[in-house]
């Protein structure tokens, strides 16, 4: 079998995280079909992203020292089962404790996804797998919106998790079969304690970022939320000082490379994720396009990702990854602030030229981060480095979620423009030109630190 044959059944299995985004679509079948509120639907999408989001580091640790296929084969596990349990839940509390299980078993996969596929091949060879690597999750998060439409209109809601179920059995039994290279384990032991003060920390602060989507905290939500975070992260100073093996090394951010893209790929995803937001609803409410179309424009951007993942791995190999990341980081401002020049019935052409500009970008951002992040850590700790790049993508998508919607609400004069179209124009407008210029004045000011993006990756 060669390295390549491995990499697709690695690749394979991966595909059950990127494509949870066939679930949205089926979020009025759900409500429906439990009799719940529609504002009972952010559950489903909290319990599966706070799980998933606090786990990520900690099951990446796991990976490094226990090894990355025996973590990555424990989560195809327990994302079966989960997906098993969801299809069959008969009450909205089962659905919501299954959906938490597919964030544990999702960190599992994703963590150590991008340390096998390095694991695979030689270093010459690592910035084209890993490009290979953002382009399987680019396309999963592609098909599955159109897929998952489909899959409802045809089966119900189950079937959203139905069709990932023999996704992760047939990639598991394929890994119980699959030679894999050596693994260079990390030395140390696993730090408990420190991993629970990590997801508690990690999943409090995600808490009050989501809860400020829905309006200002209360105040006893602040001092309760506030106070965990505060104990979490005293009790990491703490462990630390004890001289124990920590989950995550935090003196490993002092190479600035990795702080730097770690830091902004956050920043990149935030912005990135406007489009998701709300070019929808300016397609429905601001052109004449059939739902089929709309579908195709929206789908520019992911295409434009998976490009990317193809060609951004030759481009970092002829000027560097850090470079790549910079013109990533250009084309997500460019084509963010493009897409704020939109206007009623704005041509196609336009309307997919900015859209392929955007995911260009972001696709090309995200190689580059996944090959500097590796090369930044030692190969014992490729786990980590793996987790840290999906972990900024999330944290990244998570406040765009509420800032951005805090943001575009405010614009629009309160949310107050149902019949409004003028107003909504105008918010939609704003909100996407100063997210594409927040960008560009944020990666400016990275540009007055020494050796920022056009040196070499300090390892």
């Amino acid at each position: 079998m060669t390295n390549w044959m491995r990499f697709v059944v690695v690749a394979f299995g991966t595909l059950v995280g990127p494509l949870d985004s066939a679930v949205n679509i089926a979020f009025p079948s759900i409500t429906g079909a439990f009799g719940v509120p529609q504002s009972a639907i952010q559950w489903v999408v909290v319990c599966y992203v706070i799980s998933y989001a606090t786990l990520l580091l900690i099951f990446g640790r796991l990976g490094d020292l226990f090894g990355h296929l025996r973590v990555f084969q424990a989560g195809l596990a327990i994302c079966a089962l989960a997906f098993l349990g969801s299809g069959l839940a008969d009450r909205f509390e089962m659905l919501l404790f299954t959906r938490g299980l597919q964030g544990i078993g999702t960190a599992m996969v994703l963590s150590c996804g991008p340390a096998l596929t390095t694991s695979l091949f030689h270093d010459h060879q690592r910035t084209r797998a890993l490009g290979a690597f953002a382009a399987v999750i680019g396309l999963g998060s592609a098909i599955g919106p159109s897929l998952g439409g489909i899959l409802v209109e045809i089966w119900g809601w189950p079937a959203v998790f139905w069709f990932r179920l023999p996704i992760a059995v047939l990639t598991l039994v394929a890994t119980l079969f699959l030679p894999m290279p050596q693994q260079v384990r990390a030395d140390g032991r696993f730090d408990l304690p420190g991993a629970m003060c990590l997801a508690a920390g990690l999943g409090t602060l995600l808490i009050a970022i989501s809860r400020l989507r829905y309006g200002a905290l209360a105040l006893t939500e602040i001092l309760v939320l506030g106070s965990v975070l505060a104990a979490a992260a005293v009790l990491l100073l703490v462990r630390r000082r004890e001289g124990g093996d920590a989950v995550v090394q935090f003196s490993m951010f002092r190479n600035l490379d990795l702080s730097l893209v770690t830091l902004t790929g956050i920043a990149v995803n935030l912005v990135g994720f406007a489009v998701m937001l709300f070019v929808p609803y300016f397609l429905s409410r601001m052109t004449a396009l059939p739902v089929t179309m709309g579908g195709l424009v929206l789908a520019i951007s992911p295409l434009g990702m998976m490009l990317a993942g193809q060609a951004g791995p030759r481009i970092a190999e002829r000027f560097g990854a850090k470079p790549t990341a910079f013109a990533g980081v250009v084309l997500v401002a460019a084509g963010t602030g493009g897409v704020g020049l939109w206007a009623p019935n704005e041509a196609i052409a336009v309307m997919a030229a900015t859209s392929l500009v955007h995911g260009l970008g972001l696709g090309l951002y995200q190689v580059a981060q996944l090959d500097v992040s590796v090369a930044s850590l030692p190969r014992a700790n490729r786990g980590v480095a793996g987790s840290l790049v999906m972990l900024s993508r999330t944290l990244g998508v998570i406040i765009a979620a509420s800032l951005l919607t805090a943001l575009f609400v405010a614009l629009e004069g309160g949310g107050n423009s149902a019949g409004n179209d003028a107003r909504f124009l105008g918010a939609f407008q704003q909100t996407f030109q100063l997210s594409g210029a927040g960008l560009a004045v944020f990666v400016a000011l990275t540009c007055l630190l020494p050796r920022a993006w056009f040196a070499p990756v300090r390892t």
